[in-house]
């Protein structure tokens, strides 16, 4: 495959349209090495280049596929645990036998360069700038490295006690061991990026001129816990699943009772549901208003959660809680999705109830900021290119409008730090042209068998809930190279010389490794043998140029 392979956007052909006109045979069209977009790159919310460090670790050459991954994605040892890899959904590879284990190939390269110590680099020398990052959670770390290597000087004041945000609050350990985590906030702060503990920003004007900070950027999340207005007397215990995921991290766990109920079906919802049941829970129930095709929950939590004894009641809401008595009414769902109440009810009992409903952000603090401007839960209004009203404050992750993972936060902090430091050279970032997606029909396949995609050990169901032990194992070095050489390369040349091969007049010329080829268009007849034999397809053929007479 391919060693030094294109990114996404560079259109430049390796051949001149120009060359050759007038010369050689007559052909109405002519061939054109041109990348197109692989989808796994195309679906992937922190814009990562996954073809190009896919191919670097089928190669082996495992620092360079590292190397390019985090151009785009500070904590790849993070996101091989607990991104939902959008990404293998829209593999191509998927059409054959099954998707390319993109994220444990990931979590394998962040994980070996702990190990080894690899450093991140910084491309610009120092700037004499100063940038201002309010809170240390995904978006904010991503944007911070992402700055820190462009040159700038980075602070970021984080109101809780240790980096991580929700990363190490509101994702149980079982999924994310949190030493992993703190290994790569570790090395961006060793990029030279100060982080502060226990400082809550209260005033964003005060705090950017004491620091004389050029820039701020915010990302503070969506902490907070929305709340249901559920009708209660002498209730049982009832708490939000953020406090209870919080309190957990922080050692002081309260204590549940034998009967838990969680009422929502997010991915917050399981994981509380998964975290009562190891804090020693017996029955762990979740309540939810539709049914399971509907549920936001990932598919593949919700089956570990199964798996682990968890029920869920589908199709119900919880009308009020009288004592240990809870009131739920069955639903049934319209034409579009939404629940609709029945009039049918029935009791349950728990020690418990856990709500899962959603969170919003506090943002209240920004309200005395001129020019910024909110849409409803505390949601922040931003521009194209991430800034708020106030000319100089950006803001991103789950503080503004979009989708709420982890791997969209780290996005959002990689653009928002781009078009930050365009402002502040007095430019505008430059968007990329973006060239058409390599859809699976349009690949050139030879006849291939399947290679079963590599599997990760997992923990026993009983096992799990006796604590909070990682569940999923990674890959070692040779599942990790074998998985990497599934990817077919979709849309981007690897130098498998068929076009080479199959050419009947000769007219490609090798150009060495990593250069790919050249086509001779005075010997070039047209034929497109060569785009019929491209199995990424790398090459299109277009409209033979006409001569302009004179």
């Amino acid at each position: 495959m391919l060693q030094v392979p294109l990114r996404p956007g560079d259109l430049t052909p390796v051949v001149d349209l120009t060359q050759g006109m007038g010369a050689g045979p007559v052909r109405s069209q002519r061939p054109l090495y041109l990348d197109l977009l692989p989808p796994c790159n195309h679906a992937c919310p922190a814009g990562e280049n996954i073809q190009a460090w896919l191919d670097l670790a089928q190669a082996g050459r495992y620092r360079a596929a590292w190397e390019m991954l985090v151009r785009d994605n500070p904590m790849p040892a993070v996101h091989g645990r607990v991104c939902y890899h959008p990404c293998e959904k829209s593999c191509n590879r998927g059409e054959l036998d099954a998707a390319v284990a993109i994220h444990a190939v990931e979590r394998f390269l962040g994980d070996l360069a702990a190990r080894e110590g690899w450093p991140y680099r910084i491309d610009a020398p120092p700037s004499g700038k100063r940038v201002l990052v309010i809170g240390a959670g995904p978006s904010g770390l991503s944007a911070a490295y992402h700055l820190a290597r462009l040159g700038h000087s980075v602070e970021i004041r984080e109101a809780g006690p240790v980096a991580g945000g929700m990363m190490h609050f509101g994702i149980p350990a079982y999924r994310l061991p949190r030493a992993d985590l703190m290994k790569e906030v570790r090395r961006i702060e060793a990029m030279g990026v100060a982080i502060t503990l226990n400082h809550k920003v209260d005033d964003v004007l005060a705090e950017q001129a004491a620091g004389r900070f050029d820039a701020v950027f915010i990302a503070i999340g969506a902490g907070v816990a929305k709340h249901v207005d559920i009708p209660a007397r002498d209730a049982v215990r009832v708490l939000d699943a953020v406090a209870l995921l919080h309190d957990v991290k922080q050692g002081s766990p309260p204590l549940l009772g034998r009967r838990v109920v969680i009422y929502g079906g997010g991915n917050t919802a399981v994981d509380a549901a998964r975290t009562a049941a190891r804090l020693g829970a017996e029955d762990t129930l979740i309540v939810y208003r539709r049914d399971r095709s509907h549920m936001p929950a990932q598919a593949f939590e919700v089956d570990e959660a199964l798996e682990e004894g968890i029920k869920v009641k589908w199709l119900s809401t919880i009308k009020h809680i009288t004592g240990s008595d809870l009131t739920v009414e069955r639903t049934e769902l319209d034409a579009s999705g939404r629940p609709q109440p029945t009039g049918v009810f029935e009791t349950l009992q728990a020690d418990a109830v856990i709500l899962a409903v959603g969170e919003a952000t506090d943002s209240g603090f920004l309200r005395q900021v001129p020019g910024i401007e909110f849409a409803e839960d505390g949601i922040v209004k931003v521009g194209p290119n991430m800034m708020t009203g106030h000319a100089g404050i950006f803001a991103g992750g789950d503080m503004v409008p979009g989708e709420r993972t982890v791997t969209a936060s780290v996005g959002h902090g990689k653009r928002a730090a781009r078009h930050l430091d365009a402002w502040l050279r007095g430019a505008a970032a430059a968007e990329a042209a973006r060239p058409d997606v390599a859809a699976f029909g349009m690949l050139h396949l030879p006849a291939y068998t399947d290679a079963e995609r590599s599997a990760q050990l997992r923990l026993a169901a009983a096992e799990r809930v006796r604590g909070f032990d990682e569940v999923v194992a990674g890959l070692d070095e040779k599942q990790a190279r074998y998985e990497a050489q599934r990817c077919l390369s979709c849309g981007v040349c690897y130098e498998c010389d068929n076009c080479f091969a199959a050419c009947p007049e000769q007219a490609i010329l090798k150009l060495g490794p990593g250069k790919r080829y050249r086509f001779d268009l005075a010997r070039c007849t047209g034929c497109a043998e060569c785009y019929q034999q491209c199995p990424c397809s790398a090459i299109s053929m277009i409209p033979e140029p006409r001569e302009v007479p004179r």
